[in-house]
């Protein structure tokens, strides 16, 4: 995969989806053609009885849930009562860990996901975060800021306790040994019970964890981002027993093949419209991607996105990735990710296939990355 220099500061021009570049590219694959949207009744993998994962001391189901979509960021956001029944649905499925933050809506997804757990709470592991500035911009990981901020969430998730509680983003302005202390402050008094990082670096996780131990790290990673592979990230939550929750874990749909060059993002409320991986040109660029995988996955009765979140749970036994969704049918989708057992020979073979392949657009835009700790 591409460096992180080279994800994040090259033009949409086009990098090397494998470092490496192991194999070279096969026969083209018709760009132009559209991709039409795969019939989840023709793959036969269905949902069954879901295993459990530790993510640190924490045992949660293989697949856990994202609930953000639900209340917007990937278009306007859900009717209410359409949000309870998939998180509901959700459960009734297998799934234990739920995934919000308090800047989803923002507030509004907590509420959702409070509302929708609490006939189960005793039953699930409620993730959530902190570390934005609500109302107004930028990162706030002041202890302060903390202390204020788990009341407004306790209260909203209808709990009197965070199961993990994530810093959403590194914060430059507060060493990360005073964002660790106000947490294990927090876990002293049982109003969090584990202490969890998102999109951290590699010194950053192991000066938090000499403070107060860190559960788990979310971070973006999926089959077209895998700058964790070799930024030490991953190998620095499997030496101190870090459990990896992947954000985005089928490119913010990208790996479930229904975009091409024709697809749209609305401005005003879908935020792929300002990325540059979801422009129109680099849409339609990245479609061999897409392809490779569901050739693949057509020899083995799997969608796109069911393979892509195999793949990801084949990687590590400790990695638990958080597809999000308002739609029933795709949830049966992504549940049905956990039938397809995927040997190391598959994911070879999968990763082979598309070591060749180039990459257009990086992954966020410079607002983003701007909020991304990106020390090695």
């Amino acid at each position: 995969m591409p460096t992180a220099n080279q994800t994040n500061g090259r033009r949409a021009g086009g990098e090397a989806f494998s470092r490496r570049g192991v194999l070279a590219a096969g026969a083209a694959f018709g760009l132009a053609m559209p991709m039409g949207t795969p019939s989840v009744a023709s793959a036969t993998h269905t949902v069954r009885s879901m295993k459990t994962r530790k993510l640190g001391g924490l045992v949660v189901s293989e697949l856990g849930s994202g609930a953000m979509s639900i209340s917007g960021n990937y278009g306007p956001p859900a009717d209410r009562t359409q949000g309870l029944r998939v998180i509901r649905a959700a459960y009734d499925q297998g799934v234990t860990f739920f995934d919000t933050a308090e800047v989803y809506g923002p507030y509004t997804n907590e509420d959702l996901a409070g509302e929708a757990l609490a006939p189960v709470r005793d039953k699930v592991v409620i993730a959530t975060k902190v570390g934005f500035e609500i109302p107004g911009s930028g990162v706030n990981s002041r202890p302060d800021h903390i202390r204020r901020s788990i009341e407004g969430s306790l209260k909203r998730l209808r709990t009197d306790r965070i199961d993990l509680y994530y810093q959403h983003r590194v914060d430059p302005a507060v060493p990360i040994e005073e964002v660790a202390g106000a947490i294990k402050d927090l876990i002293r008094e049982g109003k969090v019970l584990h202490f969890g990082l998102s999109e951290a670096a590699p010194s950053t996780i192991r000066r938090a964890h000499a403070v107060q131990p860190v559960a788990a790290l979310q971070n973006e990673y999926s089959l077209m981002t895998r700058d964790v592979e070799w930024n030490g990230v991953l190998d620095t939550c499997e030496e101190l027993g870090i459990g990896f929750v992947p954000w985005s874990p089928v490119a913010m749909g990208y790996l479930t093949g229904t975009m091409n060059g024709n697809t749209r993002f609305d401005p005003q409320t879908d935020i792929r419209s300002g990325f540059e991986r979801f422009t129109p040109e680099n849409l339609a660029a990245n479609l061999p991607i897409v392809e490779r995988v569901r050739q693949f996955g057509a020899r083995r009765n799997a969608t796109p996105a069911q393979i892509s979140l195999a793949w990801l749970l084949a990687k590590r036994p400790w990695i638990v990735p958080i597809p999000g969704t308002r739609n029933p049918a795709h949830l049966r989708e992504n549940l049905g990710a956990t039938a397809v057992q995927l040997t190391p020979e598959d994911v070879r073979e999968l990763e082979a296939s598309l070591s060749g392949l180039r990459l257009y657009g990086r992954r966020l835009n410079a607002a983003h990355f701007s909020t991304i700790d990106q020390r090695l």
